[in-house]
């Protein structure tokens, strides 16, 4: 089979010469794992940041990609709830442990150091594999288990978001933005987002936000305020300058749920908004196994359908991530095994 493997990190412009096709064996499965022939994969921006070398643990080579789709191939003995045929996709997370509060040391993401979803066969466990929701294509399927699990757990879990919340997405248009905001949305909730890129939050209202403001325009902390008389839920995958007046967004009592510092760490951290306000700080990575399955049956239930910016065939996956890196995108990219 044919797989994509990283031999070496770099800048973007070396991509090309740091991403190596490579033909290897079929993998192998034991009694509790099937064997699944990917249809489609996604990228995320972990995907991003580990080429470039700003990842920790990076073991080279590697084949990376957490998320995919694909069809059973073939199957263990004891995988009795699935079938040769059978359409499905994998929870990338692996290893999660007992508690339901936090990950366990032994917690892994598919992609790193494990080979990943970048090639055309992969094994897994069959307790992270799941049949794709019915209402979604292959192609749709693949954009859901990884943003759609950190989404889910920033919203649900640690925010417990409600219908009476007005919600705050900062950076719309990354795979975990846009599927927090469509889990927002879906639970009837004021929507309201931030982006660099006026013609995102366009693309955001037409898919239910109430509104959004421009970043980079002064002042637009207070432009969100005026929008929404208050967020009660802020939802930052950012940090930096950006998570900083999120203190002056959110109402007072209200919660902050960081999931991701793309811009670095706050450098003048507001310690007396922070408690003056009575603010709700708290972090959060992936999700656990009943994460996944909850945020699976939300998915199903409320017939929620990822936003798809553009699909790439596996050839072109080096063009995928030059995509990527330009930050224009709303919505996945996918590649096309």
């Amino acid at each position: 089979m044919k797989a994509l493997f990283l031999t070496k990190t770099g800048k973007i412009e070396d991509l090309k010469n740091n991403l190596e096709f490579k033909v290897i064996s079929i993998p192998g499965y034991s009694e509790d794992e099937v064997l699944i022939k990917i249809s489609h994969s996604a990228l995320n921006h972990r995907d991003l940041w580990i080429t470039k070398g700003l990842y920790a643990g990076i073991k080279l080579p590697v084949v990376l990609g957490s998320d995919c789709s694909g069809i059973i191939e073939s199957k263990g003995t004891n995988c009795k709830d699935f079938e040769e045929g059978d359409e499905v996709i994998v929870n990338p997370g692996f290893h999660w442990g007992r508690n339901e509060n936090t990950q366990s040391s032994d917690f892994k993401i598919l992609g790193l150091p494990d080979n990943g979803t970048l090639q055309e066969y992969i094994t897994v466990n069959k307790k992270n594999v799941f049949k794709k929701p019915l209402h979604l294509t292959l192609e749709q399927s693949a954009a859901i288990p990884l943003a759609g699990l950190t989404a889910f757990r920033a919203l649900f879990k640690r925010a417990k978001v409600t219908s009476a919340d007005s919600v705050l997405i900062t950076g719309i248009g990354g795979g975990v933005s846009q599927m927090a905001m469509l889990f927002a949305v879906a639970m009837e909730c004021k929507v309201f987002v931030t982006s660099g890129n006026d013609g995102k939050i366009a693309e955001a209202q037409k898919i239910g936000a109430t509104s959004g403001v421009n970043y980079n325009s002064p002042g637009w902390e207070k432009e969100i305020v005026k929008l929404s008389d208050g967020i009660d839920i802020v939802i930052d995958g950012t940090g930096g300058d950006i998570l900083n007046k999120c203190f002056d967004i959110g109402k007072p009592g209200g919660t902050i749920v960081c999931y991701g510092a793309t811009l670095g760490n706050v450098t003048e951290f507001p310690t007396r908004k922070l408690f003056w306000k009575q603010i709700n700080l708290l972090g959060s990575t992936m999700g656990s196994d009943s994460d996944f399955e909850e945020m699976l049956d939300l998915v199903n239930n409320k017939k929620i359908q990822p936003v798809i910016k553009d699909v790439f065939n596996f050839k072109n996956t080096v063009d995928a991530f030059i995509q990527m890196e330009s930050k224009k995108q709303f919505g996945k990219i996918l590649i096309k095994i």
